[in-house]
């Protein structure tokens, strides 16, 4: 059963399955980039991040519903959003690879008055 916790939702165990997911993702993007630059196979790797990403943003959203209306939670979108041109543009695949990443260690790693940010 949820319980809360300064109004986030958490159960027993979301810690370190948030650490098992976030070295599964850091390891596909690492696999990702390896791919772009000509090793392994491109499909994959990314099914791999994107799934591993996805299911880190759905357990955020779930512990806090406001996460999207959050600078970092809509970091996420954004970041779903290069992809996607990445994917129709595949000529501009590297360059979102790293506009991406530098997206995401600015968010993950910025003061927690900036990732929670409300931007409406």
């Amino acid at each position: 059963m949820p319980r809360m916790r300064n109004g986030i939702r958490d159960f027993p165990g979301k810690r370190w399955l948030n650490v098992g997911l976030r070295t599964a993702h850091l390891s596909a993007v690492v696999l990702f980039g390896a791919t772009l630059l000509g090793a392994g196979d491109i499909a994959g790797s990314a099914l791999l991040v994107l799934v591993s990403g996805l299911a880190m943003f759905v357990i955020d959203l779930w512990a806090n519903p406001a996460h999207l209306r959050e600078l970092a939670g809509f970091g996420v979108v954004v970041k779903l959003g290069l992809l996607a041109l990445a994917a129709i543009h595949p000529e501009m695949a590297l360059a979102m690879f790293w506009i991406i990443l530098v997206l995401s260690t600015l968010l993950s790693h910025a003061p927690g008055g900036i990732r929670h940010y409300r931007l409406f």
